[in-house]
């Protein structure tokens, strides 16, 4: 059972993770930022130009954010500095299982903050594109592919992000063939960007007769949303613009009319799509920004390998190109070569819900 002097050498090892939490986010620093722009917004002629108000207001929205943040887990903080305090004069049984799940609590919330003071990239804090695309194993592919797309979506919304679907290709008898999708939230592109490559499950077929094991895989790709579409230029010249009937279910006007739209961008043989709006000019718009999502995470890409003088040359979606594997049978501990971390009974799985334990994979290697 805990004791008065663990709860404070654990209190004050939390506290001093807070401070040093505080120095990383540079919460001077960001306060001083958000009276800048508060100052701004109180300029005349401020709403005159939209796009400029509006880039405005998400960066002192995301600042406020993070010092509300921190000011809340400080007060957290000093009212578990008073409960420690109460409790050392003769704490009951009860009270030191409540200064337990207290301490617990600020721990998850501290290490939380301090994971999001590590995204400082660019685009971090950018909603995220996701591309998910089946690949070598045909139908097992495909319905690998959707067990992935229902993971990343189940993971999005517990963790508060909202998903909005772009475009989706059905598999042909089961699952998807590629599926392009949007997570909408506070750095959803700095925690998912690490999860870009090929994914790798090994089980038993639901498809095969002869109940053998079968190999697949699924690639990801992961872009941040970019806000300001002006960071790249596109000519026109350098677009070819397609446009076709929406697939999927039928409609009063999605299947009537040629509203999706495919856009191929001719020097770099980039591929964007998009038909999940009703209206042809929706859909080009959501499309251009997809692109100029690729070029830019296509750019910033080239320019690490140039730093690191790396070929980058494209992994194929098959064997040798992995960078995780989900192993269902033969039954195994499944190891996260990044984090170290390996996942419980397998074995379980094998009857029950596969895409509740890649979630909890996925959880423990963030």
């Amino acid at each position: 059972m805990l004791t008065i002097e663990q709860a404070k050498w654990d209190y004050s090892k939390i506290n001093k993770s807070l401070l040093e939490v505080r120095e990383a986010l540079d919460y001077d620093g960001l306060a001083k930022r958000a009276e800048e722009l508060r100052t701004e917004q109180g300029k005349d002629g401020f709403w005159e130009d939209m796009e400029n108000a509006q880039q405005v207001n998400r960066e002192l929205s995301r600042i406020e954010t993070k010092i509300k943040h921190f000011d809340k887990l400080y007060s957290q903080g000093e009212d578990l500095q008073v409960l420690i305090e109460l409790t050392e004069d003769g704490g009951s049984e009860a009270e030191l299982e409540e200064l337990q799940t207290e301490l617990d609590s600020f721990s998850a919330n501290v290490e939380s903050l301090r994971l999001e003071t590590l995204l400082k990239g660019k685009y971090d804090a950018n909603n995220a594109i996701l591309t998910l695309h089946a690949g070598a194993g045909g139908t097992e592919a495909q319905d690998w592919a959707n067990m992935l797309y229902r993971m990343y979506t189940r993971y999005s919304e517990r963790v508060g992000y909202k998903v909005v679907e772009v475009d989706k290709l059905a598999g042909d008898e089961a699952g998807i063939k590629s599926v392009t999708f949007k997570v909408i939230g506070e750095n959803a592109y700095g925690y998912l960007k690490s999860e870009k490559g090929v994914h790798r499950l090994v089980r038993i077929s639901p498809f095969d007769s002869n109940a053998r094991r079968h190999t697949s895989f699924a690639s990801l790709e992961v872009m941040p949303e970019i806000e300001n579409q002006n960071e790249i230029k596109i000519n026109s010249e350098d677009l070819k613009i397609d446009t076709y009937r929406s697939g999927g279910a039928g409609g009063q006007h999605v299947n009537k009319t040629e509203s999706a739209i495919r856009i191929t961008h001719i020097p770099t043989g980039i591929v964007v799509q998009c038909q999940n709006e009703r209206s042809q000019i929706q859909n080009r718009e959501q499309a251009m920004g997809m692109l100029i999502s690729k070029l830019i995470e296509r750019q910033e890409r080239e320019m690490q390998e140039k730093e690191l003088e790396l070929k980058g040359d494209i992994k194929k979606i098959e064997w040798g190109s992995q960078i995780r594997s989900y192993v269902f049978c033969p039954y195994t501990m499944v190891k996260d070569h990044r984090t170290g971390c390996e996942t419980g009974n397998i074995s379980a799985v094998m009857d029950g819900d596969i895409e509740q334990f890649i979630f909890d994979y996925l959880k423990k290697a963030n």
